[in-house]
Formats: structure tokens, sequence, C-alpha cells
């Protein structure tokens, strides 16, 4: 798809071993070798080896070196454009993994197609029209002004260039450290700084889906090996095996250990015992469509609750981890008052009113609770490193059935944001019709299905339903000193706190 670029293509023999190394962007400047992993840089028509790169962790991406595609650029000149992946590199941070495919367009601009867990991001170098603030003045949850334009900062991480593949127009040091920071526009660009280089760069871009993008070239899904990570449970020695390629944590079903996968099946496993073990409504391995989209539940974390003025009431709810290979991961949510489907955002909602709604896209949410969460059961398998004990600071917010939620850790801020389902869509997609009793939720309230009900009925149930709300007001304003003052549960919205999940497709 790059016949209309007026580059040249440029070959010469590999340093290292003499295979053909080719450059077809002019602004490559390093390639690896596809025989023998050499590194080699290129100066004019000379190349030079200066080191072996590591072998790409296979992490069966529908993505290769090659596939072409269509993209409609950013700024005020848009125009569609043809590109083809000439090259890619993987990252690790603390958390998981992430990678950056390198993309040459048909004018002979680079460009980068960002994949974190099957959420993508394309974006395109910027000039820095400022000076870079260094990492360590920005702080996540702050707003940065970035070429005049606000952006909220929604991680800061360490991460380091674990391996890379074809050709790139820069490559960080193997293995060495660096900051990496993403800040997220309230109009859903996202915006990348990374402090790999001597001089720090900057990139912009926005979410994709790959179907958007008109791909061809894909790699072919049959291609991929079906036999997963095999492993011993270090706490019971039963076999596990971890089915996708990306997963930091796994359960044992035979003793229920939450196990660490984050350094390696080879490695020395870390793992915590799981003592009386959650009964899962849809089971893992489950399949069913919803939205139109065909996904697999391949994990399940159970989380609890506290409001900051009852920090000795508790509530809890359930989340279901769903995957779709080209549409990446999604949380089905299971709380009292409902079900619901979300997926992080790309773009930073704007806090209002102290923070009292919140509004993303063009769409005003209100405020419902704020809590501090906390994971106490996990079963299945999950991209990220999951941690029993793991505590977030969360924010739900709704609009009808839309759902947004906010949810912060020391290092990122997420956003998410969904829509309510009802019960028995959920059981029919997941064909649990004969159990759909078991999916009704709080939602489902009688006055909103019975037409038959009398005006006077609505009427006199109204009433009651406020003297139990004064009398509830009034119970949890009293003091213990001079009255009999009894607690009363606590619920939650199912806009969801969403896991430890990734900030959804950026370039981390």
């Amino acid at each position: 798809m790059l016949e209309a670029s007026p580059q040249r293509a440029y070959r010469a023999a590999c340093p290292g071993c003499g295979a053909p190394v080719e450059f077809r962007s002019a602004q490559s400047t390093h390639a690896v070798c596809g025989y023998c992993q050499s590194t080699v840089v290129r100066s004019g028509d000379t190349l030079a080896r200066i080191g072996k790169m590591s072998e790409v962790f296979d992490d069966f991406s529908a993505l290769q070196l090659g596939t072409s595609g269509v993209f409609n650029t950013l700024g005020s000149g848009t125009q569609a454009l043809s590109f083809t992946l000439l090259g890619r590199l993987q990252y690790k941070y603390d958390k998981g993994t992430w990678t950056e495919w390198m993309a040459v367009l048909a004018d002979g601009s680079t460009a980068f197609l960002s994949e974190d867990n099957g959420a993508y991001v394309f974006s395109q170098p910027a000039a820095a029209r400022q000076s870079i603030p260094a990492a360590d003045k920005l702080r996540v949850g702050g707003v940065a002004a970035i070429n005049g334009k606000a952006f909220s900062v929604a991680s800061i991480e360490r991460v380091c260039l674990m391996s890379a593949q074809g050709e790139l127009p820069h490559l960080p040091p193997l293995g060495v450290p660096f900051a990496f920071v993403e800040l997220r526009s309230a109009d859903g660009e996202v915006l990348s700084i990374d402090y790999g280089m001597p001089v720090p760069s900057i990139s912009r871009g926005r979410a994709v889906l790959l179907d958007d993008l008109q791909l061809t070239g894909l790699r072919d899904a049959s291609s991929k090996e079906e036999t997963g990570r095999q492993l011993a449970c270090p706490q019971c020695g039963a076999q596990v095996e971890a089915m996708l390629a990306t997963s930091k944590s796994i359960t044992c079903r035979s003793c229920n250990s939450l196990i660490d996968l984050s350094q390696g099946v080879g490695s020395d496993l870390q793992h915590a015992v799981q003592n009386d073990p959650v009964s899962l409504l849809i089971a893992l391995g489950a399949t069913g469509q919803l939205q139109g989209v065909q996904w697999q539940v391949v994990g399940f974390q159970h989380r609890m609750g506290t409001e900051p003025d009852e920090p000795d009431e508790h509530f809890g709810w359930s989340e279901y981890l769903l995957y779709n290979r080209k549409r990446g991961f999604v949380f089905l949510v299971d709380a009292q008052d409902g079900w619901s489907l979300v997926k992080p955002t790309t773009g930073a909602p704007t806090l209002q009113l102290g923070g009292q709604s919140a509004s993303y896209l063009n769409t005003s949410y209100k405020l419902l609770s704020r809590y501090q969460a906390e994971t106490d059961y996990v079963a299945g398998e999950f991209y990220w490193q999951v941690k029993r004990g793991e505590k977030t600071s969360n924010s739900d917010f709704s609009n009808g059935r839309g759902l947004l939620s906010r949810e912060q850790t020391p290092t990122e801020v997420t956003w998410s944001s969904g829509d309510k389902l009802d019960g028995d869509v959920v059981a029919k997609a997941f064909k649990l019709d004969g159990k759909k009793e078991l999916f009704k939720r709080a939602d489902a309230q009688p006055l909103s299905s019975v037409s038959s009900v009398s005006g006077m009925t609505i009427i006199i149930v109204v009433v009651v339903i406020l003297v139990l709300l004064l009398l509830i007001s009034r119970c949890s304003r009293c003091d213990p000193a001079v009255e009999n003052c009894s607690s009363s549960s606590s619920s939650r919205t199912s806009g969801g706190s969403f896991g430890g999940s990734s900030g959804g497709g950026g370039h981390k």
C-alpha cells in the first residue's frame, strides 16, 4: 500500500550475518535483522551492528509486520492515507506490557499504532512548541498544558524496552528504565511523553478500532498455537494453564491460590492463598454476545467498598473480565442495583462543581458516590498483576443508563464508561435463560414494569418511601450516647470500579 510513496527503499547486508536488511522509510535509523536479531544502525548507506536484540515475545496479536491499512490523519488538514507496519517495539512496566507498531504513511511520514491488551491508539509525532516538563514535575490526576492545550495526567510509569523487530525511527537502550507519561484530553486525544531519549519526544493520537482501519495482511487467527503456558501451582502442585499470552496473574482451579506471572513462568512464582471461594454466576470460559460482540469470560474478581463517612459499612460487587481478539477487554459488572458493561475511556472526562459532576463527550454525569475499593477474591487470568488487598480510590457518576467512573492508584488514573444492562439480557447472552431469576437486581423495580398500578397506589408508595428515607436520615444523624442507632447496609452503582485495568489503549 505504499506504492504512492516517493521514497526509495534501501537494502544492505546485515553486518552480523550477511542477510539482507531493508529500510523502506527514510525516517528509520535502526533495524533489527530478522535472521540473527542483530541491532543495526544506519548512517547514510552504511550499516553498523551495535548489539543483539531479544526475541520478540509472541502475544498472538492480530497485527504483524507488513499489515497495511488506511488512517485519517490528525489536525485541520485531515486526509486519508494508506500505511504499512514496518517495525515493532515491545515495552514492559510493573503492571504489564504493551506494543508500539511503527507505521510509514504514503506521504513518507511515520506514525505509531499502539496496542495495549486489545485496545489501540494511532498517533503521530508532534513538535514541542515549549519546553517539556520533567516527569517528576507532573502529578497523576493533575493538569498540564502542552502546546497550549490542557491535558489530564493519566499515568506516570518507569518502563523499559524488552524487544524490537523490523525498522524503527529510534531505539532506546534495551532493558534500561526510563519515564513514560501519558496524558488525556477532554475531547479524547492521547498525548504521550517519551523520556527514553536525551531529548524527550511527544506524540499525539486517538483511539481507533481495527475494523475502521481497513486492514489487510492481518495475522491468521488459525496460526495461533492453542496450547497455553503450563506451570505447576506453587501451593498445591496441580497443573495450571494460562491461555492468554499476556496474562500477569492466574488462579489455580484446584486450591484457588492467586499466582503472580509477571516475572514469567520459569521464575520463582509468588502466590497468595485464597479461602472461601466465591461462586460464579457465569462460568470461566463461557462465551456470550453483548452489544453485537462475542465475548469470552477469562477472569473474575470480587471487590469490597467503603464510603468515607461510613468506614464501618461495607458493600460488595463482582466484575467479570471479558475478552475478544479484536476488541480487547471489557468488564461486565454485577452490582446490587444492576448489571453494566464498561470499558476504560481514551479521553479524560472533566470534573465540574468541585467533583459533584463530570463531563465527557458533551454529556454531563452526576456524582453518585465516592468510596475506597479493595479486591478480596480473584479467579481466572488477568492481563495486569491483580493482587488481593489492592486498593483504589473511586468515584461513580451516572446519566440515565450511561455510567462513568474514576479510579485512582498512586501511578495511574483510569476513567471508564459504559451502559447499564438488564439482567435478562445478560442471562440470555450467556445462554443461562433457565437461571434468569438469579440475574435480577434492584434496578428491576415493580413500579417501572407494572402499568396497571393506579395513580393513587403510586402516590401512597412514594409517600411511604419518603417517610422511610426521613427515618433513615434521622437515624444516621442520631447520637449513640442518647439514642439507639442501628446502621443500614450500603449499596453501590453498577458503573464499576474497573479492575486494575490499564489506560485503555494508549502507549501505556
